[in-house]
């Protein structure tokens, strides 16, 4: 596949990952290179990586511990010391390997580390392949509050070898295909029709389809790096999503729901809520809610958690003046930002998804 060049780094796939890499690192003069692994990737995917690379500087292994709840400023304390502890310098360079915890969380350490060091990104998970990998955003979370410490910073380059899609549990393969169905609801109904018929692909078709749900998430970040509005389309059933996977990390009574599996349930309800508010079409409503389901399956959602999670949408990093913003469609590929939405309608779409 066609490496993807955007204004500030490229993006190469599978066998020119590693002749990239080694070609960049070996014509640069960095002192050192630190490697970010959690407890998975550095039994799962470090040795894959490592007997790819040919370099001649010194590299250092740093290993974290898995899981969304290790994203947080301990974590990155724990780094920022042994980074010291092993004299890192600006000069330093900081790989991160592993999944969306992993990227964003080393970039985030990448980028404050001595006012900043250069990174680059090696996603293993298909949802860091397809999102948290590509478009400059890092960041931890506050507590269980999703990303609400971070900056837009690029890295020097994104690899995406799709071989280390081989070591993911079923589960995590799952999670990543909620960020490629947002992609086609927000980009076109094209996509979201390849999207939506998973079952007549092969295996072998997954790479097309994580290089095109790549390519949409590059143009739509290439318009707008800031967020200032078209990027915004791209938290579409995030807002809702966030506050129930933040709800249910806290709750010690609830199981812990993958990033993806959260964005699932987010989406229905935004299409839901976009149905209601903005005339999105039932028929293409219920279509979409089939096929989430029948991909994700139904959480349970009490009607007593309903509150708490409408109390965290204060905290959505897309709120501004005090109104929460939700993105909306009109219809598939047809997205309206900075919605407000009250109250009832978030319970009619709770009631919606439980029915």
């Amino acid at each position: 596949m066609k490496s993807i060049v955007t204004q500030h780094y490229a993006i190469h796939f599978n066998s020119a990952c590693y002749t990239e890499l080694n070609a960049f690192l070996n014509n640069s003069n960095f002192s050192k290179i630190f490697v970010l692994v959690d407890t998975n990737t550095h039994d799962h995917c470090l040795p894959i990586f490592l007997s790819h690379l040919v370099v001649q500087q010194e590299i250092e292994i740093i290993e974290i511990e898995a899981g969304e709840i290790n994203k947080t400023i301990d974590t990155c304390v724990g780094v920022w010391n042994t980074l010291s502890d092993l004299n890192a310098d600006r000069k330093s360079l900081m790989i991160n390997l592993g999944g969306g915890v992993v990227t964003d969380l080393g970039g985030f350490i990448a980028s404050t580390f001595k006012r900043g060091i250069a990174y680059i990104n090696i996603p293993t998970s298909l949802l860091a392949m397809v999102d948290a990998s590509i478009g400059g955003k890092t960041g931890i979370d506050l507590g269980t509050l999703k990303n609400q410490i971070g900056v837009i910073n690029f890295s020097k380059m994104v690899l995406i070898d799709t071989a280390f899609l081989e070591t993911l549990p079923q589960n995590e393969m799952r999670s990543g295909l909620a960020e490629m169905l947002k992609h086609g609801l927000i980009h076109n109904h094209i996509y979201w029709d390849k999207m939506s018929n998973l079952s007549l692909y092969k295996l072998t078709d997954l790479d097309m389809l994580i290089y095109e749900s790549v390519q949409i998430k590059k143009e739509i970040v290439t318009q707008d790096p800031t967020e200032i509005g078209l990027r915004k389309t791209l938290n579409f059933g995030h807002t809702l999503g966030h506050a129930i996977e933040s709800y249910f990390l806290s709750d010690s009574n609830k199981n812990h729901l993958l990033h993806g599996e959260a964005i699932a349930i987010g989406m229905i309800l935004a299409c839901y809520i976009s149905y209601k508010q903005e005339g999105f079409p039932k028929q293409t409503l219920e279509s979409i809610k089939a096929i989430i389901l029948n991909t994700f399956g139904k959480v349970a959602i009490l009607e007593s958690d309903y509150p708490p999670i409408i109390e965290l949408l204060k905290y959505d990093k897309k709120n501004t003046h005090g109104n929460i913003n939700f993105i909306l469609l009109e219809d598939i590929g047809k997205t309206k930002v900075d919605c407000t939405v009250k109250d009832t309608t978030i319970l009619d779409a709770f009631s919606y998804y439980k029915a």
